[in-house]
C-alpha cells in the first residue's frame, strides 16, 4: 500500500453561520461538538462559537441582518465511532439523515455520515482512515 502524506495549514481562519433559530442551533451544534470532543464557548444572546466555528442569530451586529445561504461543513472524526456517535446524536437533536454512516467512494476508509442541521445545511463528520498526525491541533498565542 503506498503511503501518501499530506500537509495542511490554515487554508481557513474561520467560519461564521448565521441561523434562523439560534436555541436550536446551539442544542443541535452543542450535542455533535461533544461527540468530537470539540469544547463550545460564548453564552451570548446572540452567538456562540467552537474553534473557529462561530453561530449566530440574523440580530447579531456581525450578521448585519442577513441568514447565510446552504453550506457544507465536514469536521474530522477520531474513528468510525465518532462518525456514528456525531450522526445519533443530531438525530436526538433536531437534525435530519443526509447520508447515515458508512464507507464512501471519495477515497479507500473514507467513513462519514451527513445530516442536515436545523437550518438545512449540509453537516459532516468524517473518519478518512488509519493515519498519523504530526500534532492533534495548532497552537497559536498572540502577541499583545
Amino acid at each position: 500500500m503506498e503511503t501518501t502524506e499530506l500537509r495542511r495549514g490554515r487554508l481557513i481562519d474561520h467560519i461564521h453561520l448565521v441561523v434562523h433559530d439560534l436555541s436550536a442551533s446551539r442544542r443541535f451544534y452543542e450535542a455533535l461538538l461533544k461527540t468530537l470532543e470539540i469544547p463550545m464557548g460564548g453564552s451570548g444572546d446572540s452567538y456562540f462559537w467552537a474553534d473557529e466555528l462561530f453561530i449566530s442569530s440574523a440580530d447579531s451586529p456581525a450578521a448585519q441582518g442577513h441568514l447565510t445561504g446552504r453550506i457544507h461543513l465536514a469536521f474530522q472524526a477520531r474513528d468510525h465511532a465518532m462518525v456514528e456517535a456525531f450522526y445519533k446524536a443530531a438525530m436526538e437533536n433536531g437534525g435530519r439523515d443526509n447520508g447515515p454512516p458508512g464507507e464512501r467512494p471519495y477515497h479507500p476508509g473514507y467513513c462519514a455520515a451527513f445530516v442536515l442541521d436545523p437550518d438545512g445545511n449540509n453537516i459532516e463528520a468524517v473518519f478518512h482512515g488509519p493515519a498519523q498526525r504530526s500534532a492533534d491541533s495548532v497552537k497559536i498565542t498572540f502577541d499583545r
